[in-house]
């Protein structure tokens, strides 16, 4: 991902924001007792973007990966809507536990914008995605950039028009979301009141988009390395929030890895699984890699 990629990742101030204030009220509204659900992947299966991590004469990368990881965030969606039979294929080759987190196809968010013309093809991206069935985790719309306040009446619309069978999850760039107070709460409203999550982004270059506001109790989380030093640290914090959060009742953990080169996303995930462990006492696989000497990023 090159979202809010930087030349030099040491020049930014990296230090977690504090919570927004209503963070814990939503928690506390929708705490419960049973122990959190953590999900934590990659962004893709591909050989070529994830070097070091299958081993010689794998044949299916699919089916390999989801032995290393209960997850991915299905980006591929985002470029095109794939044929019914696909979808069945990789519901089959992947474990009862494995869960599917995709992206929604790149025609109703970018090139229609949810103008009129977005909804047949969201019908038609919502019929086959239905063939993951259980294995559908948190599906998520990501918005362009430029996608700014000014098109509140679409999203209002595009809420309204979601069926409430599929788990949602909406990120906002345009800073103009966060920077007016008036129009955050709006829209923080507007999630909350519809069983939304509000969409995390952790990037170098957009801080001001660390908002750290959920609206229910999901954080879905899409964290971009810089492939620095600096990933690690940053990991660590996410893992101290991650358990702030749980203490407070977050039970809904979706933690998504991603760099600006892909190929070291796996051995980040290592540590911040290993981490994520210790800390909250979860038993989540580590992913294997063959590095020998171990996850050594630089």
């Amino acid at each position: 991902m090159k979202f809010g990629k930087v030349e030099q990742p040491e020049g930014i101030d990296f230090t977690m924001p504090k919570d927004h204030p209503d963070t814990e009220v939503v928690l506390a509204r929708t705490k419960s007792e049973a122990a959190p659900n953590i999900f934590v992947g990659c962004a893709k299966w591909n050989r070529q973007d994830l070097k070091q991590f299958y081993p010689r004469g794998t044949k299916d990368e699919l089916a390999y990966y989801s032995t290393q990881f209960n997850c991915i965030e299905l980006n591929a969606t985002f470029y095109r809507i794939f044929p019914a039979e696909t979808y069945q294929k990789w519901y089959d080759k992947t474990p009862e536990d494995f869960k599917f987190f995709p992206k929604i196809v790149q025609n109703v968010s970018h090139l229609r914008r949810l103008n009129d013309q977005a909804y047949p093809v969201l019908d038609e991206y919502l019929n086959v995605t239905s063939n993951l069935k259980d294995k559908l985790g948190t599906i998520f719309l990501q918005m362009h950039g430029n996608f700014g306040p000014k098109n509140w009446d679409r999203v209002v619309r595009f809420v309204e028009y979601w069926p409430k069978e599929f788990q949602l999850s909406m990120e906002f760039r345009h800073t103009d979301w966060f920077n007016d107070e008036k129009v955050a709460q709006e829209l923080y409203h507007l999630l909350e009141e519809n069983n939304i999550s509000n969409t995390l982004v952790d990037t170098a270059g957009r801080r001001d988009i660390m908002h750290m506001r959920l609206t229910n109790n999901e954080a879905f989380i899409r964290y971009v390395g810089a492939n620095h030093p600096t990933d690690y640290t940053r990991l660590d914090d996410w893992v101290e929030k991650l358990a702030d959060w749980t203490s407070k009742g977050l039970k809904n953990i979706h933690f998504f890895v991603h760099q600006n080169m892909e190929l070291e996303s796996p051995l980040l995930s290592v540590r911040f699984i290993e981490n994520l462990n210790k800390k909250l006492g979860c038993k989540l696989k580590v992913p294997k890699t063959l590095h020998d000497s171990g996850p050594t990023l630089f």
